[in-house]
């Protein structure tokens, strides 16, 4: 019994171990992109409010169409995963290459949407002085569709390779390049003209092409990828391969694209509120976003593992690693929820000095410390389902649970009962509880032999 013990404690330490050897850079990778938005945010706040403002604006509209197309292009994580695991090395590399066409073709519509959303500036209501500037700042960050979907194909194809470390530095010299690509491009140096924050646009689409370019040179040059022949001759796209990135990967677009359009869509019902409330508010969803990159970043590294054992067709394995890499996510979120309900007024120094701010801010930040768990049970339970290529139903609970119990819940008790910033905010935590319980539950079903 004591030898059996001690064999399972090692098995979680072993496994505990590699999830984070693959996840840890994945974190510091989403770190990194998270900081390239606030360094543009900050950036752009010492150029007029409309500027600032126009940025917000083209930001609020540009994640919708990112997070859908990325969400499909994350398909073939598991896919590879899974052909790893089953030593299908044959089809490594079409993987590859048909990742990198559904990219170039799901840009396409992005690129041509992205410069024609006046109408939606105008249907939102937006002040007419800031649409030229939203407007141009999308126009120029669309020239960086194209290598960014790209750049995100063959990263989350290295991930399915367990192969992680690229990104994080990759990322590091995006982080760098993206400082002085603004400074130059919003401020005019160097020759270049002024362009506000649609240089902005300009320095993101420059930044997003020389990510592309260095993924590009290491899955060329990587020895160990040669034997996949992802690169040795023109291949147009194969419907076979593509057919599969579709339909695993659409639903999780749309999973993604409703739990981002919950957080907007309280963002925007909290912004007809006082400005004191939309204050606290972003100070508590910042940070909040920041905290779930920890679980984000682990969910990827949990498909990779459970994708490896269901390509070996042990299902039991599979659940070992999809339940370790949800209670070491879990660990970590009860770590940022300590934090944020030790020192929620620390936290909140950190953005403002305003004492009604403040005292909202420091209420959500409670909430906030709540849904940690949330978020990460249900981020990780979905990373999980991913490694089994299961991802319609997780689609449907999504919707469930985003938008028929988080969103009415936070209406019902920001507005019919006027409990405000914190109503809406117990509608996230209902929405959230729900998918990470529903989440568990059907990886629990699908792994039971």
């Amino acid at each position: 019994m004591t030898n059996n013990s001690t064999t399972y404690r090692e098995e979680i330490v072993k496994e505990s171990g590699l999830l984070m050897k693959i996840g840890t850079p994945v974190i510091i990778t989403q770190l990194l992109q998270i900081s390239m938005s606030f360094v543009d945010t900050i950036m752009a706040g010492r150029l007029a409010p409309e500027d600032l403002a126009a940025i917000a604006v083209g930001t609020s509209v540009l994640m919708p169409v990112v997070v859908l197309c990325m969400g499909c292009l994350m398909a073939v994580t598991p896919i590879v995963a899974q052909n790893v695991g089953g030593r299908s090395l044959n089809v490594i590399g079409k993987n590859a290459r048909q990742v990198l066409w559904l990219s170039q073709i799901l840009a396409l519509p992005a690129f041509f949407i992205l410069r024609n959303l006046d109408f939606v500036f105008d249907l939102l209501q937006v002040t007419d002085a800031i649409i030229p500037i939203a407007s141009g700042y999308l126009q120029a960050i669309s020239w960086g569709i194209f290598p960014v979907f790209a750049y995100a194909a063959l990263r989350h194809f290295n991930e399915g390779l367990s192969v992680t470390r690229p990104a994080m530095y990759i990322a590091i010299i995006g982080t760098l390049v993206n400082v002085p690509a603004n400074y130059i491009l919003m401020f005019g140096k160097l020759g270049f003209p002024e362009l506000g924050a649609i240089g902005t646009g300009y320095a993101s689409s420059f930044v997003y092409t020389i990510m592309f370019v260095a993924m590009l040179w290491f899955t060329v040059r990587h020895e160990p990828y040669k034997r996949f022949d992802i690169f040795g001759k023109f291949r147009w796209p194969e419907k076979e391969y593509l057919k599969e990135l579709v339909q695993i990967g659409t639903p999780i677009g749309i999973s993604s694209s409703m739990e981002v359009s919950m957080f907007a869509a309280v963002s925007l019902l909290i912004s007809t509120l006082s400005t004191i409330q939309i204050a606290a508010h972003q100070i508590a969803i910042n940070f909040a976003s920041i905290c779930f990159m920890i679980p984000l970043g682990l969910s990827i590294a949990i498909s990779a593992r459970v994708g490896n054992s269901m390509g070996r067709n042990k299902p039991q394995e599979a659940r070992f690693r999809g339940y370790i890499g949800v209670g070491i996510s879990t660990l970590f979120m009860i770590c940022t929820a300590t934090i944020l309900f030790l020192f929620p007024r620390a936290i909140t120094s950190i953005y403002t000095g305003d004492p009604e701010v403040t005292s909202i801010a420091v209420q959500l930040l409670y909430m906030a410390a709540i849904f940690q768990i949330s978020d990460g049970l249900q981020v990780s339970g979905y990373g999980a389902l991913r490694g089994l290529k299961d991802t319609k139903v997780p689609m449907v609970v999504n919707l469930i649970a985003y938008w028929m119990i988080g969103i009415p819940t936070a209406y019902l008790l920001g507005f019919t009962y006027n409990y405000g910033a914190p109503g809406f905010w117990i509608g996230l935590i209902a929405g959230l509880t729900a998918a990470g319980i529903l989440h568990n539950a059907r990886f629990f079903i699908k792994t039971r032999s």
